[in-house]
């Protein structure tokens, strides 16, 4: 490989400053997302929530994303990448910021409203860097590039239990806990941070290169052609439909709930099903309108937005109860701040699966590797749930590693062939990490009943249904010829 060609264009210019400021992004938001579980346990302890209650910080997270998915990819567009980043690097600001008169209000939704603030963002970031690292230099290094940026992404989530151990769980000279006065010093850092990367990308060099775009692989251009895809698209889309629905419904419970703790009920079983209802009547007459050229009658890309939802929703269900894991289940349980940075010793072994799995994907097909990490880390999750001791503990760990490829092997597998469609594509699989708000409160309330081990089946389950997406894919109608190729997204 020409050590040039990596971040050199046909024009001869070299992007390296750029793809550098580029890559403090994934390192930006790895950090941000890196907090988010240590300041769960914070507020389980300091406002006295149950486990469940405490998943709202997830849900505030998540529902970021969810909110601001498409509109983040349509103003992205509008403004192109130097504009987009600076959106996004400013509403993150706005929600640093905001936890300094969120510590004074002292309420759960305060700090709740910041975790959304900064989540919506961050959305911003994701869509304007992950595509534009891939078009800093030669076009067959695109994959090596985003690999690179990923790179930063696990770093800040090392570094983010760390910083959040530090101040969240912050003690005087006589051993008094400080965190509730302290937790907002990371997130103002953060904006402060944030700001100064708004003045240098304002100045920075920041060609609006474009990338090539891609005739619809072999196996999806006809997808619509054979009669078991449509009936598929149509089982799959009826799913999506359902998960959206328990999305919507699930927020307006949450706003709901603001006002009235009676209401909570009524309106969610009510709101759930109108939802429902109108959205299934509503999409099962597009559905019969659809074009054979709709993203929607592609089995592999419907499906991964499913893969995805629960993917996520195992990811982050892991991710927020590791802590009440450590502290509880163990042989010989930990405190809170041991536990918080063992936590960064968990996302070194998601970085460390990073770097091995994307080795091997090249070597073998993607979807058979999705199938079998999600068929190992059901087998880790039950031996979690047995309690063998020491040996469940490590199992927790490794099921960090072999988590760490699927965000990027589903999101790579759902937008293989769909050549323009592929765009709208990426911002449906970035709405389906709703599912990272709503499993959480699930298995919280399962460890609220009984232990945090035996919660690990909502994760199990989940990781079964994104193991049989992995197995099961090329007969969804994808292309064996693109499987090896690593989504442009974040992990």
């Amino acid at each position: 490989m020409n050590k040039n060609s990596l971040f050199h264009t046909a024009d001869g210019r070299n992007h390296f400053l750029t793809f550098a400021l580029v890559s403090s992004l994934f390192l930006l938001w790895g950090f941000c997302n890196g907090m988010i579980d240590v300041m769960d346990k914070h507020f389980q302890e300091e406002l006295h929530l149950t486990l469940s209650q405490s998943a709202w910080v997830q849900f505030a997270h998540y529902l970021g994303y969810f909110l601001m998915a498409l509109p983040a990819g349509w103003l992205a567009t509008k403004l192109g990448y130097r504009g987009g980043i600076i959106a996004g690097l400013l509403m993150v600001a706005v929600g640093g910021l905001w936890f300094i008169p969120a510590t004074q209000i002292a309420q759960f939704w305060a700090f709740l409203l910041g975790v959304c603030l900064i989540a919506a963002g961050l959305t911003f970031l994701e869509a304007v860097a992950n595509p534009y690292t891939t078009v800093l230099g030669a076009p067959d290094f695109a994959a090596t590039r985003i690999n690179l940026a990923q790179s930063c992404n696990g770093i800040g989530w090392i570094l983010g239990p760390i910083a959040g151990a530090m101040f969240f769980y912050s003690t005087d000279a006589s051993g008094k806990s400080t965190g509730s006065e302290t937790l907002w010093m990371p997130y103002a850092g953060v904006a402060v941070v944030v700001l100064l990367l708004v003045l240098v990308f304002a100045k920075a060099p920041m060609p609006d290169l474009k990338s090539d775009e891609h005739r619809p692989a072999e196996g999806i251009d006809d997808v619509s052609g054979g009669s078991a895809y449509p009936r598929m698209a149509g089982i799959f889309l009826w799913l999506n439909l359902a998960v959206l629905s328990l999305s919507i419904g699930m927020i307006a419970s949450a706003i709901a709930s603001i006002f009235s703790e009676h209401l909570f009920l009524p309106v969610f079983a009510g709101t759930t099903a109108a939802v429902l209802l109108g959205l299934s009547l509503g999409m099962f007459l597009r559905l019969e309108k659809m074009s054979s050229e709709s993203i929607w009658l592609r089995p592999h890309f419907s499906g991964a937005t499913l893969a995805q939802f629960f993917y996520v929703a195992a990811q982050s269900g892991i991710f927020a109860y590791f802590i009440n894991y450590m502290t509880t289940q163990p042989p010989v349980p930990v405190s809170n701040a041991t536990a918080s940075t063992l936590a960064s010793v968990g996302f070194a072994c998601f970085l460390a699966g990073r770097f091995i799995g994307a080795g091997v994907v090249k070597k073998f097909s993607a979807h058979t590797v999705l199938g079998i990490y999600g068929a190992v880390n059901v087998l880790l999750c039950a031996c979690v749930m047995l309690r063998l001791g020491w040996a469940s503990t490590v199992c927790v760990f490794l099921a960090y590693f072999f988590m760490s490829i699927m965000f990027p092997t589903i999101f790579a597998l759902g937008i293989s062939g769909l050549g323009d469609g592929a765009k709208k594509a990426s911002s449906f699989i970035v709405m389906a990490i709703m599912g990272g708000a709503i499993m959480p409160r699930l298995m919280g309330h399962i460890a609220d009943i009984s232990n945090v081990s035996l919660s690990f089946i909502v994760p199990l389950c989940c990781f079964l249904c994104v193991g049989a997406y992995g197995f099961f894919w090329s007969k969804l109608g994808g292309s064996p010829k693109s499987t090896s190729v690593i989504s442009q997204s974040k992990i």
